[in-house]
């Protein structure tokens, strides 16, 4: 591949999870808004963002195989434009429709199903078109593309709300127009792709892959589900509190939030330029991960002052920055090409799983306990800390644990 081509392709990759990260991030700010237009409860509320995420945890698995069965290019282009289509519809309807809060969701859903087909294929198809080191370097441009995303969208919500709070939905079929026609033009995938088994055969390459590897693959899982999770729930949390307590909207209220989502992207990109495919390199820095952001959620507790607030949450942004990259290597490279679709599929299943939940348990924390809430959150990142530096062990097929490279299983 040309470096010119390579770097359009890498900017065609690059934008699918941008976009897919807008399609959540940017709702964040307008959400208190669009609550005291439509009169709805904090629950309903966190629903915009849940239902998006769990219409694509539900397909993103089959998606995944249909990618494997097919070609990434055929499920990822005609997906961004459902995405655009489903924003179009929310829009629409949030503008012109009565009973607006049920055509949002209608569309949010529809939002959702194309979502399935976006960036978890994108991650497939990176592992695909690039190997070695420069995967990982790939891959960490990937999250730090995801991360721009969530840097950007806070700020590009809060302006589009000037206008009113529903013109952010009509965003959505421009920049997934954009990327669909960059995937078009400059994804070239290989013309010799081999099909993959039928599918008794690929089900039971798949069960075999979870039963020699699960333990390290689910906990993989969880490492990355749990940094999405409480992202989102945070994100929630802060942009709640900067208008009910510190009395901050509009533009302000974006920039503040995306300071810790600035520190994140910055660490992903600078991870992902360094940990090559070493595997014992990645478990020490997911486990370091882990502990920042234990420490972090811990010592918000104590914290009510918004500057101290924000630069102990930068820890925790730092400590996701470090894991994020490293999962999405340890996923990409666990199973040969003609099944890596469903893997890293389900793998982001389990990331909108961590999205959809986290508004709604957050919101929960809120209403019970604000010191509850930050323990807890604690407590929890700790235990799943401890479960990466127990299990993550991955071993070759003499049995051996592999600490250099991250072994590619392809059980038949």
């Amino acid at each position: 591949m040309q470096s010119k081509n390579k770097g359009m392709t890498i900017i065609a990759i690059g934008s699918i999870p941008l976009i897919m990260t807008l399609g959540n991030s940017m709702l964040i700010p307008m959400l208190p808004e669009m609550k005291a237009s439509l009169k709805l409860s904090q629950m309903q509320v966190s629903l915009t963002i849940t239902v998006f995420s769990i219409a694509a945890a539900i397909l993103i698995p089959i998606i995944g195989y249909l990618s494997d069965r097919f070609s990434r290019k055929i499920i990822i282009v005609p997906s961004l434009v459902l995405f655009g289509l489903g924003g179009l519809l929310a829009g629409v309807g949030a503008a012109f429709f009565a009973n607006s809060y049920m055509w949002i969701l209608i569309g949010r859903t529809i939002q959702g199903i194309g979502a399935a087909g976006t960036a978890p294929i994108a991650m497939a198809l990176t592992g695909d078109l690039f190997k070695g080191s420069e995967q990982s370097r790939v891959l960490g441009i990937f999250e730090a593309s995801n991360g721009l995303g969530k840097v950007l969208s806070p700020v590009l919500g809060s302006l589009f709300a000037l206008i009113t709070w529903f013109s952010v939905f009509f965003v959505f079929p421009v920049i997934s127009l954009i990327s669909a026609l960059l995937v078009w033009i400059f994804i070239k995938e290989k013309s010799n792709r081999q099909a993959p088994p039928p599918f008794p055969k690929y089900v039971r390459g798949l069960l075999s892959v979870f039963k020699h590897e699960g333990r390290w693959i689910f906990t993989t899982y969880l490492a990355g589900g749990t940094c999405l999770f409480t992202l989102f729930g945070i994100l929630f949390y802060l942009s709640d509190v900067l208008e009910k307590v510190y009395k901050i909207d509009g533009f302000m209220k974006g920039l503040i939030l995306a300071i810790p989502l600035l520190v994140m992207v910055t660490t992903s990109y600078i991870t992902g330029n360094r940990i090559g495919k070493n595997l014992e390199r990645m478990k020490k820095l997911s486990v370091i991960g882990f502990c920042l952001m234990t420490i972090s959620y811990g010592s918000l507790v104590f914290l009510e002052k918004l500057t101290p607030f924000l630069l102990v949450l930068a820890i925790s942004s730092v400590g996701a920055g470090l894991i994020l990259p490293c999962v999405n290597s340890i996923i990409t490279g666990a199973v040969g090409k003609e099944r890596r679709g469903f893997v890293t599929s389900l793998y982001g299943s389990v990331r909108f799983l961590g999205v959809a939940l986290g508004p709604p348990i957050f919101s929960r924390l809120m209403d019970w306990s604000r010191t509850g809430m930050f323990l807890s959150i604690a407590v929890f990142t700790l235990l799943v800390g401890l479960l990466v530096l127990t299990l993550l062990h991955v071993k070759g097929k003499d049995g051996k644990e592999n600490k250099n490279t991250v072994f590619r299983y392809d059980y038949m």
